[in-house]
Parts: C-alpha cells; structure tokens; sequence
C-alpha cells in the first residue's frame, strides 16, 4: 500500500510537531524526529543490529519514543513494546521470549529499569546492550541514549529497510505471549495495513490526533505511527487525566481523538463547571474501543459530544473487527457493530454454529493472509483456531449476533463464574455497579465457595473513599436488585481505593484472583 513516512515531512515541513507532549509543552518537530530517528538507527548498527534483530523498548511516554520507534523501523530492526508496569521477571522473559539484543529504558520508571540493568547477566543474558532515556535519572550498568546518539549522524544508514513491532499480549489471563502479526520488509514508506486503518486519519486536514494512552500499547502506538505517516500532530500525556485531556483538545484543535471507556468515565465524573470550561468542538471523530462501554456511560457522551462518538472492537492479533457509528449505536445500544473485515460466527463450545440471538464463542473468519501466530507458542495458536475451519479464529471473548448482524459482547469466557451451576458473565453486573453515582470504578470476580463451587464478588472503587463501609455495601445491594437477576448480584462487597487496571483500560482480573484464591490458570 503506498504510503509516506515522517522522514518526507522533514523536508516539506519541518517545523511542524509531530508529537506534542500537551501535560509538560514538549514538542517534538519533524525535522527533530528525522534527525533523531537517523542517529538512533545508527546507535543500532554500531551495536551490530541488522535486519530482522529485535530490541526491547520500556518507555513511558515521551518525545523520545517516536525517535527509537522510528530510528529501528527505519533500519530493518523490529521493536518489542514491553508495558511499564511489569515487574523485572515479567519484563526478563518477555526479553528472552522475544530474543531482544538491546534494551531501551525510561530510567525514571523505578525499579525495574534498575533491577533489569543491575542483573542483566543473569537474568536477560541475551540482552547485549542497556540504554536509558532519561539522562537525569542514571542507571547503574546502563548507557545513556543521549550520550550514544550525540556522537552518530543525523543522515540515514545506507541500507535502510522497513522494520516492524512486536506487541505482547496483557496478560490479563495469563502469561504474555508474543502476537507475531504478518509483515515483509521493504521501502520505509511503505503502510503496513497492521499499522491500523489509515482511512480514519485521511479525512482530516490538518491531522490533530489525540490518544493519552501509553504509547506500548496497540492503539496508542498505531495513532502515532498512522498520524506521523500522514504527517499530522500527535498530542497525548505523558499520563492520562481527565481534565488535561480536555484542555489538550481544547488547546491543540484536536479533530480525531481514541479513548477507553474508563477515560470516558472519569471525564464524566468531572463537575459540570469543570467540563464546561473546554471547547471540544473541534472533534469530528472520537473513537473508542479495547474493553467494553456500559451502556449509560456511552449515552451520557453521546449526549455531551454529539454523534462524533465512534466504536470499534478488535484484538492486536488483528484477524476480525467490527464498527459502529453513534447513529446505528443509538438503535442498537450496547452493540459494537457489524463485521468490518470478515463473516463472524458464534459457535457453542464444541465448534458448532449457534442461531442469531443465542451467546457462544466469538470466531472471525479471517480474511486471506490473516492468521493468528503467537511467537514461540504454536500450540497456543492451534487453541485459537476452529477445530474445522482453519481460517476461523477466536482471542476467547463470548457474545451474540442480532438478526441483522450487529454483534454484542458478553464477555471473556476465561472471567466466566460458575456458581451452583449457573453460568455468570461479570460484565454486566459490572456495567450495572459503574453507573450508581458514588462508584468510580468497579470488578467482579468469581471466588470459591464450597456449596456453589463459587459466587459473586464485587470489588468497588469509590469516587470519594470516606464513603465506603456498610452504607455504600446497602446502597449497592439495592441498586443492583432493582436492575439486575437475583442470581447474577454480589454475595459479598469489598472497597478499594483503586482497582488494579492496566493502562489499555482492561481490569487485571488474574490479580484480582490471586487476592481473594481464585487465580486463573496460566495459558
């Protein structure tokens, strides 16, 4: 697919931002990401990276993640996005799954970049070479990335060649595994139709894209690269808050913005006066995806932004999707659209195909040159692929299709309960819970019980902590009662002040789990 690549715009308009750190006013120009980009890949080849080798990238957001995503890609080197909140064991083996050779670190994450660098023979003995990103904050053991990129050029390497990234699964049920999505190399102005859907970020002119999400992550990271391909401004935080998302809209005339429906929660939580201070007329697209919305969190946005609002569902294995507009949504509440690549089938869980309306296994029939390939873990890759269809794929999550196609979600069928025999999907009594005025945040999980096998548990996050304790707990039994079965409400209640949630906004159930005896096996 042809395309175009930042480098071009160094030279068309250089002094444009490319990325656009709104919470501290850092600007990172075009023609700094150019120069920047260059001297990176140069870093690599003095440490005898070639084509095809992979780093590891731990960076919180910062200008200088667009300078070593850009300066590997642009030298044939593939990027291994690992999270910044992975301890040093989850961090090592996602290194050594990966077969990384070098390490980038933001040094003012704590204590992994530390621990991973002060150990590095030991526990990530492939690992050749540390850099650290932030040159205030040394790492003992480690090299500074300023101080290797002064010294190298800031013109291309002679041999440059596309190179691509790696993104590891949550891990939310289990251990990450590595989702080895299909890329050849070639020119580096070429689009890799699994860099995102480029097609939502054309319309706009001049580009302003927004996502305050962490930059590792799947949706994050394709914005970025999608917006820098098309030469537009990427604004986002160095982390998400609710009020500095809307001033940045307000101050940099964003037109095309990503959310998780967690960030549309807590903006919602804001007090009117607060809301009200910012223009966010300038958005023409506000989408959002990677868990589901509740339902009354989505119609309350809907009727603060107007029909901007916009929802797809996918996976970063990338073989299914589907869309929805605000207009069809509102027809259709709680959907998240029709198929926008192939056929959808809802099977039961021995494969065979369920009617419209009836909940089962979620299977996308992939289109050709789509397949699901975990790295190092082909047996993984065989369970996400129908026992008779072997273009048919499925991450795990249950729902149901309408008689017109439409597709609602369930749940993940690994956060199913069982209780007394009785099939249990968390999610809406989640979404029943998330929209009583006192709560910020909420989970259910099922834990043991020796009669029903399990039952219901709810974990609540207050929005004000004095309120939690029995009146809140009587508040909840109440509320739940009067929208929700008997058979689906909380047994039992606990407070927290803050749920254990990873920043693409998905609940980090398999800790909730470990907390209360129930953790889910590892897969």
């Amino acid at each position: 697919m042809p395309g175009h690549h930042p480098s071009s715009f160094a030279r068309s308009k250089p002094d444009l931002p490319a990325l656009v750190l709104a919470d501290t006013g850092e600007v990172l120009t075009y023609r700094e990401l150019d120069e920047q980009s260059n001297r990176f890949a140069h870093v690599l080849r003095a440490h005898g990276l070639q084509p095809g080798d992979r780093i590891g990238v731990m960076m919180r957001n910062s200008l200088l993640m667009p300078v070593v995503y850009w300066g590997a890609t642009r030298c044939g080197v593939f990027v291994t996005m690992l999270s910044t909140h992975l301890k040093p064991e989850e961090a090592a083996y996602i290194l050594g799954d990966s077969a990384s050779k070098l390490l980038v670190l933001s040094a003012s994450l704590g204590v992994t970049p530390r621990a991973l660098a002060g150990e590095a023979r030991d526990t990530i003995p492939g690992v050749e070479a540390i850099l650290f990103a932030d040159d205030n904050e040394p790492i003992p053991g480690a090299t500074s990335l300023a101080e290797a990129m002064a010294d190298q050029p800031s013109i291309p390497v002679p041999d440059e060649i596309s190179g691509f990234h790696m993104l590891y699964s949550s891990g939310t049920t289990g251990r990450p595994k590595g989702i080895a999505v299909p890329f050849t190399p070639g020119p580096i102005d070429e689009f890799n139709p699994s860099e995102g859907r480029a097609d939502m970020y054309r319309p706009f002119d001049p580009l302003v894209a927004w996502n305050a999400g962490p930059l590792y992550h799947a949706a994050p990271l394709s914005g970025m690269v999608i917006t820098q391909r098309l030469g537009g401004t990427f604004v986002t935080l160095r982390k998400f808050d609710a009020e500095a998302t809307l001033k940045a809209i307000d101050q940099w005339k964003v037109n095309h913005a990503q959310f998780v429906p967690t960030m549309f929660v807590r903006m919602l939580a804001l007090p009117d006066e607060v809301r009200a201070k910012y223009d966010h007329s300038s958005l023409k697209l506000a989408i959002h995806a990677a868990a589901p919305c509740p339902v009354e969190i989505k119609r309350r946005m809907i009727d603060w932004w107007g029909n901007c609002i916009f929802e797809y569902y996918s996976s970063t294995e990338g073989v299914g999707a589907t869309a929805i507009t605000a207009e069809e949504w509102l027809k259709k509440p709680g959907s998240v659209g029709r198929s926008s690549m192939g056929p959808i089938h809802i099977c039961d869980d021995d494969g065979r195909e369920l009617p419209p309306g009836e909940p089962g296994v979620i299977w996308f029939e992939a289109p050709e040159g789509r397949t699901i390939n975990y790295l190092n873990d082909p047996e993984k890759a065989r369970r996400s692929t129908h026992p008779d269809h072997a273009n048919w794929f499925t991450v795990g999550d249950i729902g149901r299709l309408d008689e017109d196609g439409y597709l609602f979600l369930t749940d993940r069928k690994d956060f199913m309960i069982i209780s007394g025999g009785v099939n249990i999907y968390p999610q809406a009594i989640e979404d029943c819970l998330i929209v009583h005025p006192k709560v910020m945040d909420a989970a259910v999980i099922g834990v043991p019980d020796p009669e029903y096998g399990e039952r219901v548990k709810a974990v609540v996050q207050p929005k004000v902590w004095a309120d939690a304790g029995p009146e809140l707990e009587a508040e909840l039994r109440e509320w739940c009662a009067a929208r929700i079965s008997a058979v689906t409400c909380p047994r039992s209640y606990d407070f927290v002040e803050e749920l254990p949630r990873i920043p693409s906004g998905k609940l980090a159930k398999h800790e909730l789990r470990k907390v209360y005896g129930n953790p889910v096996a590892v897969v």
